[in-house]
């Protein structure tokens, strides 16, 4: 029991690492209604733009800013002159635009910043909390911990924004009908520009935290693919989804890791590990059968 607990903990701490990606997704997604599938890339860059600011000499927490700088002016002038100007396509043309936007943050990056692998130092070490090994015998990393902590504050931090403020009530009108936000005077562009530079801060959260545990390198693009099961099961306008999405897929991974593996060598013999790659894409597509919406997504009548 106690190592089944240490499996839990330990999946529930990497689906919140999933779910700080997914919220990318979703703050573009409900606002605008664009699938971004420039968030992984984006995550890449805001962690390569750390990284080069501290080469170029900077101290850590002004490397920081200036990636932030960065990663907002890349989200506003991504709005202004490339979805900006497809307002009203088909969904499929916005779509092929942020694959667009993708290869070309993935081949500005290294230009502005070096291709060296290279860590992020955020002063909390990898390493087990002593505390609970000595009473309770499990491992919890003291970095997932805190990473952990930094992400549910974002949560909370971006659930008052929507909730409680003025830009917040602006965006959930634009998310709920973009013609009638515009015909209350609501700013779509600015509102659309707030959003982008949200997630292009979002982006570089996870590209501190991801990049402190794997390194800066260009694997953490491939981070937004870990992301789509989580928004399966959470749903594409939730924030809170993302979180909870996020948890279930973390965990059922982690567990499907330890226990499924046996059950199927004893039952067809083989070699069955590696299962955690794929088994989060054939839980949600089999959570699709059940419920395409999510969780926490809103169900569509269509009229034909």
């Amino acid at each position: 029991m106690q190592f089944f607990f240490e499996i839990v903990i330990s999946g529930v701490l990497s689906g919140l690492m999933y779910s700080l990606v997914a919220l990318g997704f979703v703050l573009i997604y409900k606002a605008s209604g664009v699938f971004n599938f420039a968030q992984g890339a984006m995550v890449y860059s805001a962690a390569l733009a750390v990284v080069g600011f501290i080469d170029f000499g900077l101290p850590m927490w002004m490397a920081i800013i200036a990636s932030f700088i960065f990663m907002t002016i890349i989200g506003i002038f991504t709005e202004k002159l490339v979805l900006g100007k497809l307002v009203n396509q088909p969904p499929i043309t916005l779509f092929m635009a942020t694959i667009g936007l993708s290869f070309f943050l993935e081949g500005l990056s290294p230009i502005l910043f070096g291709t060296e692998i290279r860590a992020i130092n955020l002063g909390v070490v990898d390493e087990p909390i002593q505390y609970l090994m000595d009473t309770m015998g499990i491992g919890v990393s003291k970095l997932d911990l805190v990473s952990s902590g930094i992400i549910l504050l974002l949560v909370l931090l971006l659930s008052l924004l929507f909730q409680y403020t003025k830009i917040g009530r602006a965006l959930r009108a634009v998310a709920d009908d973009h013609q009638a936000a515009l015909s209350l005077g609501i700013p779509l562009q600015n509102i659309w520009a707030i959003v982008w530079g949200i997630a292009g801060f979002v982006a570089l959260v996870a590209g501190l935290l991801w990049g402190s545990r794997n390194g800066v390198q260009y694997a953490l693009s491939l981070t937004a693919l870990k992301a789509l099961p989580v928004l399966i099961l959470g749903g594409f306008t939730s924030v809170p989804g993302a979180v909870i999405g996020g948890i279930i897929i973390g965990v059922s991974e982690k567990l499907a890791e330890i226990y499924i593996p046996p059950v199927l060598q004893e039952a067809f013999g083989g070699n069955y590990g590696g299962i955690e790659g794929w088994f989060p894409y054939i839980f949600a597509l089999l959570f699709l059968l059940v419920r395409p919406e999510g969780l926490f997504g809103e169900k569509h009548i269509d009229r034909v």
